[in-house]
């Protein structure tokens, strides 16, 4: 059976506290282990009132020690604001305490910065028209251009390097992590580094990505396993299995590709309730693409509340026709077919409401309906 897993943000609800995401993440991942998912990322956002992930190794630390058996990693750490040797510390520390538990996922996010404001600067090819592929919306782009020209996107990557710092090579870094924690690390001029704690250390090594570009080619041509995410960018997923896929070389990890692909879920008892529940959502999206950063999550009655104009509407089209709605049967079809369409080996759901026990209850159900397909 494709197994399932969770990937969380820990997300401050409107009139709520960090401290109370965080404490939801916690809970949430004790349950999560009780429902039988197989692994718990977490995220890494920056800048978001309504997010609380924005240090994935200290928050992965403290998901492993309130739970036992299941695995617990990043997805993903952005890789562009730190070093190959900071991170390899910050996991090999973890790993210390929670051997053959930990996941180091890797996103290019520093250099995926650069190029999208260097695409603020062009004007953006037009999108892909949206298509249905054996029952899989793959929809129209978005082009995250407008974003990328904002001056907070600009102040947000200064803030996040020392200054005057330039992000290294995407596969120069994971190549780096993979040396350090392997123990043969060596500079250009031949001298040798030691990461303690890091080196020998027993993390599976994950590359995420949101297009065929750069991520899909490094976890490939290192046989690494890849996500791609669905539920980021929708329209390019299937590029991104494809090209992973095309540039696999089997590996000390792997002898072929091993592919997990995300999806926003929300379940309830029926499907008007998941769409209630759901219904906040389209106004968090909104608050991302305009660059204000992730909002406190709303409530339905505060998002029935909002006038939407056509261009809000447009701004999100992408992830709400792709977010997965519903009873556990209406959702459970529908995520075989992203599994089947994109060949999946696991897939890796997303929840956000409102109140913590509705976003629990989610997970419960669909592992229930899961176990029983």
């Amino acid at each position: 059976m494709t197994s399932l897993s969770i990937l969380d943000l820990a997300p401050i609800p409107s009139g709520g506290t960090a401290g109370d995401a965080l404490r939801n993440t916690l809970d949430l991942a004790r349950r999560a282990e009780a429902f039988g998912y197989h692994r718990y990322w977490v995220a890494e956002h920056h800048f978001a009132p309504g997010v609380a992930s924005a240090a994935p190794a200290v928050l992965i630390a403290l998901v492993a020690a309130a739970t036992s058996t299941i695995r617990v990693g990043s997805g993903a750490v952005q890789l562009g604001h730190r070093t190959a040797l900071a991170v390899v510390e910050q996991f090999g520390l973890i790993d210390a305490l929670y051997p053959g538990r930990i996941d180091l996922g890797l996103g290019r996010s520093g250099q995926r910065r650069t190029e999208l404001a260097e695409l603020a600067k062009r004007t953006p090819p037009p999108p892909k028209p949206a298509r249905v592929v054996d029952g899989l919306l793959i929809p129209e782009g978005f082009s995250f251009a407008a974003l990328a020209a904002s001056p907070l996107f600009a102040l947000y990557g200064s803030l996040l390097q020392q200054p005057g710092a330039e992000s290294p090579d995407f596969a120069d870094q994971v190549d780096d992590i993979i040396a350090l924690l392997a123990g043969t690390y060596r500079s250009a001029e031949g001298l040798a580094a030691h990461a303690t704690p890091g080196e020998g250390a027993k993390l599976e090594l994950w590359v995420l990505g949101s297009s065929g570009g750069q991520s899909a080619q490094v976890a490939g041509e290192r046989g690494l396993p890849f996500a791609a995410n669905y539920h980021v960018s929708p329209s390019t997923v299937l590029e991104a299995a494809d090209a992973y896929r095309a540039a696999f070389k089997p590996s000390k990890t792997l002898t072929a590709p091993h592919l997990v692909v995300s999806a926003d879920v929300v379940v309830a008892e029926d499907d008007d309730t998941a769409r209630e529940l759901a219904s906040p959502y389209g106004l968090w999206v909104r608050s991302i693409r305009t660059g204000a950063g992730a909002m406190p999550f709303p409530s339905p009655e505060e998002a029935a509340a909002h006038e939407w104009t056509e261009e809000d509407r447009a701004l999100v089209a992408d992830r709400l026709d792709t977010q997965f709605v519903g009873s556990p049967r209406t959702v459970a079809e529908r995520l075989r077919v992203l599994r089947d369409v994109t060949g999946a080996d696991e897939l890796l759901v997303t929840t956000i409401t409102h109140d913590h026990a509705d976003r629990v209850r989610s997970f419960e159900l669909l592992a229930e309906e899961w176990a029983r397909s």
